[in-house]
């Protein structure tokens, strides 16, 4: 079953940046021309974006095999991750407390989920960024390493957090020795 796509000339409604018109179609994106916001890639699966007109109702092209396919599928799918990660048992009803060195300053304490949440918030978004680094069409493959080697170090610094998480498989990991001399 071919999936239909929109054209140029479409007219959409996006939640965040308004009306707009379709001016470009790309295999996973629409190149949108709004409003108030001006020209926006705005993914087609994008919860926020609805298509209020259809022009130029086609085909989508197939621009790839259908391994590539079925992969940016997936991709689109679980792009954004959705996943509940378990905080670990031990901490769960817990607090942070950051205490000041000098005594007469008020300590700060904090839900240890709400803290967790915003660790989790971290490495989601890092995840998302590594996948824009390594699909960028504009950066070159050695920015591309660069890029990517920097955020395995933040990843590599993150790894104090991960005494909070209840399973190893959503840890941060860094390196690991990974470097050949």
């Amino acid at each position: 079953m071919e999936e239909l796509t929109a054209g140029k000339g479409s007219r959409v409604q996006h939640a965040k940046y308004g009306p707009g018109v379709i001016i470009g179609v790309k295999y996973a994106q629409y190149v949108v021309t709004f409003m108030d916001q001006g020209i926006i890639d705005i993914d087609k699966t994008d919860p926020l974006f609805e298509i209020l007109h259809i022009e130029n109702q086609s085909v989508e092209v197939e621009t790839t095999s259908a391994v590539e396919t079925s992969l940016l599928k997936i991709l689109r799918l679980w792009g954004e991750p959705t996943e509940i990660i378990p905080l670990g048992d031990k901490w769960e009803g817990g607090t942070i407390l950051l205490q000041p060195k000098d005594a007469s300053l008020k300590p700060k304490e904090l839900p240890i989920e709400v803290f967790f949440h915003k660790i989790v918030m971290v490495r989601d978004r890092l995840r998302v960024l590594e996948q824009q680094v390594n699909s960028h069409k504009q950066l070159s493959d050695e920015d591309k390493v660069n890029m990517q080697q920097y955020i395995t170090r933040i990843y590599g610094s993150l790894t104090t957090f991960n005494v909070l998480f209840k399973q190893k498989e959503h840890w941060f990991t860094g390196e690991k020795g990974g470097k050949e001399d």
